[in-house]
């Protein structure tokens, strides 16, 4: 069995790679501040710079699963996510309301990934 972590902390790893599968943490924005498509697309970024560093990357993705703070965001999320996700690479994936860690976050993902061969 080969298992792997990186920037592990107290609470968690950012990366864990099992075998030949890689687990992110859950991303979130730069900056909490900003609207659902910029919070977006900072969060999709930080998953691309994570996998990499893993050896993966979003033509790779096994599933995701977001968590956003209000469904009135789906569709504004949805055009970033779509432009995000590669042709004919679309990952198993999930999408929840939920409750953020602080409350200007509108946005999370939670990603896994094969390793690239």
């Amino acid at each position: 069995m080969s298992l792997t972590r990186m920037e592990t902390g107290q609470r968690m790893s950012r990366i864990v790679i099992h075998n030949d599968t890689v687990y992110l943490c859950g991303q979130v924005a730069a900056d909490a501040n900003a609207d659902i498509r910029e919070q977006t697309s900072t969060m999709l970024e930080k998953v691309d710079t994570l996998l990499a560093q893993a050896g993966s990357d979003r033509e790779h993705l096994l599933s995701a699963t977001l968590y956003i703070r209000d469904m009135k965001d789906f569709a504004a999320m949805n055009e970033v996510w779509d432009a995000w996700v590669p042709e004919g690479h679309a990952p198993a994936r999930a999408c929840v309301e939920a409750r953020m860690a602080r409350p200007e976050l509108l946005v999370e993902i939670s990603v896994v990934a094969a390793l690239k061969k």
